[in-house]
């Protein structure tokens, strides 16, 4: 019986080992976790610092999303088509200094709960009167709202260098009909030109052949980057021309004279398309006044009986 009774206390003992062995596995584990977490919620608030953005929310919202759910979306290879398509467009539309592609998603799931707990917040406070169809809507408004925010950058983006393309097209082929090789051309353009998202990316393609990038991949490179047609067909040309051994001048040239002449059909488009959007208003506010203007005092004067 004390034989038996020792034996019982012996395994007693032996599972309660196991479980304080479990235990302290366990703890050890929590506490390299923990750690590794605070030092990567460290991480990327160190990132913040340096980080400036034009977009106000942004700026507002991202100590919370940045904190608690960039670390779940960079884990997740979930995300993985996602980052690439936003990586893209942050590039296209040059806010790649303000938020990478994890960011952008961050904040795209932020916003979906961000939206409608404001709006409730605000019913609840009693502000102001929100209707609950507004605040159901208020979900998918916040996660279409940093695509709205993106693609007019990106048509903005794309403005300015249409705009300035003509006249960087000319500076590189005068630079290189005085005796410049096309690369101290744009090195040349990029001294002395007006800053633009256009000389940016020039600039950026000194950077990429400076650091052993091929000339016509680091061109390839750019036109990816602000993914645009008329550029793409500039690169095109010139990585061809490059390829076959053709004066760059003379190409470059052409190009000016091209470019030239699509913004002034594009100038006309926009003209004509003008035209009909005034049409509206016209016949809807202008062609009223004018009949009352003309009717009332037939009117008055008794015409009309």
């Amino acid at each position: 019986m004390f034989t038996f009774q020792m034996s019982e206390y012996a395994g007693f003992v032996l599972y309660a080992g196991y479980a304080l062995i479990f235990i302290a596995v366990a703890m050890f584990s929590y506490m390299l976790l923990s750690e590794q977490e605070n030092m990567s919620t460290a991480e990327n608030l160190r990132e913040l610092e340096g980080k400036k953005t034009t977009n106000g929310l942004v700026k507002i919202t991202r100590p919370f999303f940045a904190q608690y759910i960039v670390p779940v979306v960079r884990s997740k290879s979930f995300f993985d088509a996602s980052r690439v398509k936003y990586r893209r467009k942050i590039i296209s539309g040059g806010l790649k200094d303000q938020l990478n592609a994890d960011e952008f998603i961050a904040f795209k799931i932020f916003l979906v709960v961000f939206f409608p707990l404001i709006a409730g917040v605000i019913s609840a406070l009693k502000l102001y009167e929100i209707p609950m169809a507004v605040i159901l809507a208020l979900p998918f408004i916040g996660f279409i709202y940093p695509d709205i925010w993106v693609n007019g950058e990106i048509k903005e983006r794309h403005k300015k260098v249409i705009r300035s393309l003509p006249f960087v097209v000319d500076l590189l082929a005068l630079s290189t009909e005085a005796g410049l090789d096309f690369i101290g051309a744009i090195q040349k353009v990029v001294e002395k030109a007006a800053p633009s998202p256009l000389i940016d990316e020039l600039e950026q393609v000194l950077k990429e052949i400076k650091v052993g990038s091929a000339r016509g991949e680091a061109l390839r490179e750019m036109a990816i980057r602000i993914n645009l047609q008329e550029v793409n067909s500039f690169i095109a040309v010139l990585v061809s021309a490059d390829q076959m051994g053709a004066s760059i001048g003379k190409v470059l040239r052409q190009q000016s004279e091209q470019i030239r002449v699509l913004r002034f059909v594009m100038a006309e488009k926009a003209g004509a398309q003008a035209n009909q959007k005034l049409m509206a208003p016209t016949f809807g506010l202008i062609l009223p006044a004018i009949i009352i203007v003309m009717l009332v005092p037939f009117l008055l004067s008794g015409g009309g009986l």
